[in-house]
């Protein structure tokens, strides 16, 4: 699931967002794994349904984020960070890639987060477009997410995303109450670039 703040439409050159960099990692070293894991326990302590319960640990985070590089080196996803002008990780998102073998076109955006202290500077926006435009140059035409953040809907939707549904009861937030998720799709492509096998 996805927790995201609100972030804006338009981004003039002069603001805070504009000194964003937007990078894709191809590895994960400490440096990074540090700084992720630094986003993913500030979103969870604040509030954020995205896999983890408190007490929300380093060593939670960090065993995470080991994974996510063993997978991202195999090949399994993207990863892309939002840094700061002092190249601090603010934000990160992600573009699960492998899927079963009969939707090879088709990939899930996962742990979209930015820290609470770097929110409403449109780091959730541009981390959105390197995603779609990472999963299209990865092959990918059709995206799937969730989230549990009415804010985060309020992002989707200006970015062109479909409204599927809402799912009750779907998971726990971090001090253990329900909640629903809503599940969006984006099409990046009109057409798949795959043929059937003859």
């Amino acid at each position: 699931m996805i927790a995201m703040p609100d972030t804006p439409a338009d981004t003039p050159a002069d603001t805070p967002s504009a000194r964003l960099q937007i990078r894709q990692l191809t590895s994960l070293g400490e440096r990074e794994i540090a700084g992720l894991s630094d986003v993913l326990i500030d979103c969870v302590q604040g509030g954020a349904s995205v896999s983890f319960m408190l007490p929300m640990t380093r060593d939670k985070a960090h065993r995470y984020w080991h994974g996510v590089a063993a997978s991202t080196q195999r090949g399994e996803r993207l990863v892309f960070v939002a840094e700061d002008e002092r190249c601090r990780i603010i934000g990160t998102v992600q573009v699960v890639l492998q899927q079963p073998e009969n939707q090879p076109h088709r990939g899930d955006v996962s742990k979209m987060l930015v820290h609470r202290q770097a929110r409403r500077l449109g780091a959730g926006a541009q981390l959105l477009v390197a995603a779609e435009r990472g999963a299209l140059a990865a092959g990918k035409t059709l995206l799937v997410l969730d989230t549990a953040s009415d804010s985060a809907e309020r992002l989707y939707r200006r970015q062109g995303w479909q409204f599927c549904g809402v799912i009750p009861d779907y998971a726990l937030m971090p001090d253990g109450a329900c909640c629903a998720t809503t599940v969006f799709y984006k099409a990046l492509a009109p057409h798949a670039p795959w043929a059937p096998a003859a």
